[in-house]
């Protein structure tokens, strides 16, 4: 972050990005829930780091290191379509704007071929950058550079006139020609056509219908307001300054965070914030230039006239002041200036003193943050009782102790794929399910089972070869994560896949609601889900020892 921050601003700069985004790792990398965001983001930033210096220099060696930055990127998490489509997008909105340079001819070129090659060496991308539509922009990108360079080439034999009309002709064949060819690619399967989730980007709705599975990744749900400031704090109404600030001074490396801002924000942000804060401080913590030095009697502010003394006629007459010089008023203005002058100094120190309680508010805030939030395992919760007491619920780690201590070593476990990793992790036991949710189909019928009656689940599960059944309930302490609470992903999940045998609305009252009570509906209270959650509640009795 900080070198990217450099090249993009100052060494500053860099360094408020750097403490800014220095925490946030912490929620992808507790105990239990350690991610591949955690080393993801860092190549992220490192790649995009690179690529502006191949910009900057046009180098073939940079250009080359960011290529395997972006093999690193590959190899680490499936969001690598980020880069392959954020930087063609950098590069073709500098064609836009008349930007073309030999150095990103060079750089982009040798980028795209280099990472390309690259990427295809990893066993789960195969393929893909070359018939996937998510990689097309960056071949586009790769046909229209080279075409804008020979069309470049060719203008040198040509007139003016001749060359635009040529122009027009040759962009209007090539964007034909590249049109009907993906159209037919795509429809013939060579090419695949988009994936959901970027459907869900233009499309809010569309992963709902069409893959819930999407739909119930919490990562995939919009964002709320209140998440930006609880996550951000100040750097959230400070960011539009440092985005002010580079549309001002903006150049072929800054067109590049622009674009950048629409994708994964808070590296970003943090940046732009940055900025900010750096050019405040920069502004007002710099010394004034010196007052000028005090002139000599030999040219003093009262300009005295060199007209003789003697009049005509022997005289003697005062000496001629110049109209432009009026002491008593410099006296004045000297005054007002020094006044002038402690209103600045005062003011400077003001914004200063401000700019340092909002950087240190926003430490204040990321420690508690970190603290509270951010730093508890995701297997071990931790919550507060009325007296301020601290409780720790720790009921996942021993359910998983307990499958591991209780069962046969080749048992298989069914649960939802939430708990997949942690089951296969900590409980050491087979599961059919789990975090790496490519297999939509398999998830659907384990939610097909999880949603149908003991009948119907039984015999899913036979086929399965189950052994033992994980079902998460929070009905005695309120905890809001359990399984009733996931129930209805479960139900559109396993419809979208099953539509003959599940039916949301089956789940539902006569009055549209979504009851777990007594009053709720057959098929829900008859479920396999249900039974296992509320068997014998009704016979618990808490606070009894």
């Amino acid at each position: 972050m900080y070198f990217f921050t450099k090249e993009i601003w100052n060494k500053s700069a860099g360094l408020l990005a750097a403490c800014f985004i220095a925490i946030g790792y912490i929620s992808r990398s507790v105990a239990g829930s350690y991610d591949n965001e955690g080393i993801a983001i860092f190549a992220l930033m490192f790649t995009y780091y690179l690529w502006i210096k191949t910009v900057k220099t046009g180098s073939i060696f940079w250009a080359i290191a960011t290529a395997l930055a972006y093999f690193y990127m590959v190899s680490a998490w499936g969001g690598y379509v980020f880069i392959i489509n954020l930087i063609p997008l950098h590069v073709f909105v500098l064609l836009l704007m008349g930007r073309y340079s030999s150095r990103l001819y060079t750089g982009f070129c040798t980028f795209y071929i280099v990472g390309t090659l690259l990427s295809m060496q990893i066993p789960f991308v195969g393929f893909q950058p070359i018939r996937t539509s998510e990689h097309m922009a960056a071949a586009g990108v790769f046909a229209l550079l080279n075409a804008y360079a020979v069309l470049l080439y060719i203008q040198s034999f040509m007139t003016k006139s001749e060359f635009k009309s040529f122009f027009f002709f040759a962009i209007s064949i090539c964007a034909g020609i590249v049109f009907m060819a993906v159209v037919y690619l795509t429809y013939a399967g060579y090419v695949a056509p988009w994936s959901g989730r970027f459907y869900s980007l233009w499309d809010t709705g569309y992963a709902k219908i069409h893959i819930p599975i999407i739909s119930s990744v919490s990562e995939h749900q919009p964002t709320t307001w209140v998440s930006f400031l609880f996550d951000l704090h100040v750097l959230s109404c400070t960011f539009p300054a440092g985005v002010w600030f580079v549309i001002k001074n903006i150049n072929d490396e800054r067109v590049f965070v622009m674009v950048r801002l629409m994708l994964t924000l808070t590296p970003i942000v943090c940046v732009f914030a940055a900025i900010a804060f750096s050019h405040t401080l920069e502004n007002y913590l710099k010394d004034d230039p010196p007052p000028p030095k005090k002139q000599s009697n030999a040219s003093s502010d009262t300009q005295i006239s060199t007209t003789p003394l003697l009049s005509k006629e022997g005289r003697s007459k005062p000496p001629k002041i110049s109209a432009d010089s009026k002491p008593t008023k410099k006296k004045s203005d000297s005054k007002s200036a020094g006044s002038d002058g402690a209103v600045t100094g005062s003011l400077k120190s003001i914004i200063v003193m401000i700019v340092i309680f909002l950087i240190m508010l926003f430490c204040v805030h990321c420690t508690w943050v970190t603290s509270n939030a951010y730093s508890s395992p995701s297997i071990v919760l931790a919550s507060y009782n009325h007296d301020g007491s601290r409780m720790i619920l720790d009921d996942f780690r021993e359910a998983y102790y307990w499958l591991r201590q209780n069962t046969d070593d080749e048992a298989t476990v069914m649960s939802w794929w939430d708990y997949g990793y942690q089951i296969a992790g900590m409980g050491n036991k087979t599961t059919f399910v789990d975090n790496n949710t490519w297999n939509n189909s398999h998830i659907a019928l384990v939610g097909k089972a999880m949603s149908s009656n003991e009948t119907a689940a039984y015999d899913i599960m036979k086929m399965l070869g189950v052994d033992y059944v994980l079902v998460i309930f929070g009905g005695v302490i309120g905890y809001s994560g359990d399984d009733i609470n996931k129930f209805l992903w479960m139900v559109r999940i396993a419809e979208g896949e099953h539509p003959q045998d599940i039916k949301e609305s089956d789940y539902f009252t006569p009055n549209g609601e979504f009851r777990v009570d007594s009053a709720g509906s057959k098929t829900l209270l008859n479920c396999l889900m249900y039974k296992l959650c509320y068997y014998r509640f009704g016979e618990l009795q808490v606070g009894v020892y």
